[in-house]
């Protein structure tokens, strides 16, 4: 992984959007079209509010698709990803599709298998994607499944990522937060030709040290990035506070 260490959150978003306006620009000069992967949460909210910014992007030949949603909940919910997105991207570019996770699609398995055929159609330029609290990419807590090649998963969500969502505060309680999602695989994600990988706040450092000095282990599932030979690891200082000089 290639690291970069900003002194703040609002710095990082920016460095990082510019690295994947590049890669989007360069899919298109090159294609005449692109493939983006967008990620959520609060690690993506300085990243997003520059990446809409950038210049240089015809959105119209860009097709997009986004990481994960809970299962069950419905698109108006403040904690819905769809919600999130339409919020802070597809409503601010014109961007010329969006596949969205329907994660209240009635069978979430066939859910699964339409976007696995909707993904798989064209090669994946730039995946825009964060590290959890406990290592995750997506929603691929640990033990995450490095063997498989399907595209989404219905997984179960552990504690830790649970705790998660209401300690960013998309949820009051952890009752309220969904147990299974529909999620990218690790495999799929790593398809991606290049990877911008934005993770601010002193409380993912434990994992991002786990993923860039730990072992290569489901165990800690962002720690597959070291094998992928496109990845910009973006970090303000919190985040890397449990590195070494």
């Amino acid at each position: 992984m290639h690291v970069h260490i900003f002194p703040d959150k609002h710095e990082l978003g920016r460095q990082a959007a510019a690295w994947a306006a590049e890669g989007l620009r360069a899919a298109l000069a090159e294609k005449g079209s692109a493939r983006l992967i967008l990620a959520t949460g609060a690690s993506q909210f300085e990243m997003l509010a520059s990446l809409v910014q950038q210049p240089g992007i015809d959105w119209a030949r860009v097709t997009g698709f986004h990481l994960d949603e809970y299962v069950g909940l419905p698109e108006d919910h403040p904690a819905s990803f769809r919600h999130y997105l339409r919020e802070r991207f597809t409503a601010r570019v014109p961007i010329a599709e969006f596949h969205f996770v329907q994660g209240d699609a009635p069978d979430p398995l066939a859910e699964c298998r339409r976007l696995e055929a909707l993904i798989s159609a064209a090669p994946l330029d730039v995946a825009c994607i964060g590290i959890g609290e406990n290592g995750h990419l997506a929603f691929n807590d640990p033990p995450a499944d490095f063997e498989t090649h399907a595209a989404f998963l219905l997984v179960n969500l552990d504690d830790a990522c649970r705790r998660q969502q209401v300690g960013e505060g998309w949820f009051a309680t952890l009752d309220e937060v969904p147990r299974q999602a529909i999620s990218m695989s690790i495999w799929q994600i790593l398809q991606a030709g290049r990877i911008v990988c934005s993770v601010p706040d002193a409380r993912k450092a434990s994992a991002v040290r786990a993923s860039l000095r730990g072992p290569l282990t489901p165990h800690c599932p962002a720690s597959i990035l070291q094998t992928h030979g496109q990845c910009g690891l973006f970090l303000d200082k919190p985040a890397a506070a449990q590195l070494e000089p």
